[in-house]
């Protein structure tokens, strides 16, 4: 498991891992690929340890961590409130966001060539991040989300500019029967000429959920398709649910 995201120095014990060193072990990426490409996510437990969950949602308040608030009401995306981190973000994230990027650059690129899509991604994220600053994507997306009763987030895409990496993680910082209920994970997928299916992604506290943002390819019988994807948080029935979201690319 990940140590704390905002301990330095001397306060982190030598046993535990560095970020990048155990987010490369905890992402088995042959296991992830397949999950990937069967069903658009992949779950991985136990990523994050619960006193670094904890840590994490109580930075909430902290302003000075932040470059802005979104109530989701106010625009239609539901209920509860999220916030962005501003740059530079706190060092683990950034490590965890670059470690991350390198572990499913490989399974975005053969997806974007399965789709017949130009773009390629450059195997480092800072890389990437300097391609999306050129066109403008200079805010960064790494966020905080707070759900309290009768909350919850609509289905939708983050993609915040021409410069979309197609896989997101998002971490529950919150642990379900005790902190909250309700306010499950959920995903859907638009298969040309079908219906929408919808899938729920049960999660604990610390556990890390891959998924596609906007498209991933499906192999059909004359050859790979795209389907659709999009995700949001169920209404909450009690409590306060906290997630940390990974998206890689930044925004306009």
């Amino acid at each position: 498991m990940i140590a704390s995201p905002f301990a330095t120095g001397p306060t982190v014990p030598a046993s535990v891992p560095s970020p990048p060193d155990a987010a490369l072990h905890l992402f088995d990426r042959a296991r992830i690929e397949r999950a990937l490409d069967a069903d658009g996510f992949a779950h991985v437990a136990r990523f994050l340890e619960a006193a670094s969950c904890r840590e994490l949602a109580a930075c909430y308040d902290d302003d000075a961590r932040f470059r802005s608030t979104i109530a989701m009401a106010r625009h239609g995306f539901g209920r509860g409130e999220y916030r962005y981190f501003a740059y530079p973000l706190p060092a683990a994230l950034a490590q965890w966001r670059a470690a991350l990027y390198e572990r499913l650059v490989p399974i975005a690129n053969r997806w974007h060539a399965a789709m017949g899509l130009a773009d390629d991604f450059p195997p480092t994220h800072a890389d990437f991040l300097a391609r999306c600053h050129a066109a403008g994507q200079r805010r960064p997306t790494p966020l905080l989300l707070r759900y309290g009763p009768g909350d919850y987030n609509c289905l939708h895409q983050d993609l915040y500019g021409a410069h979309v990496f197609p896989l997101q993680v998002a971490i529950l910082l919150s642990q379900p029967g005790e902190d909250f209920d309700g306010g499950e994970f959920v995903l859907t997928e638009q298969r040309p000429r079908m219906q929408s299916r919808a899938q729920v992604v049960p999660l604990c506290r610390g556990d890390a959920v891959v998924f596609a943002v906007n498209q991933r390819p499906v192999q059909g019988s004359r050859g790979p398709y795209r389907v659709a994807m999009r995700h949001g948080v169920s209404r909450l029935r009690r409590g306060q649910r906290h997630t940390l979201g990974l998206i890689f690319h930044d925004a306009t």
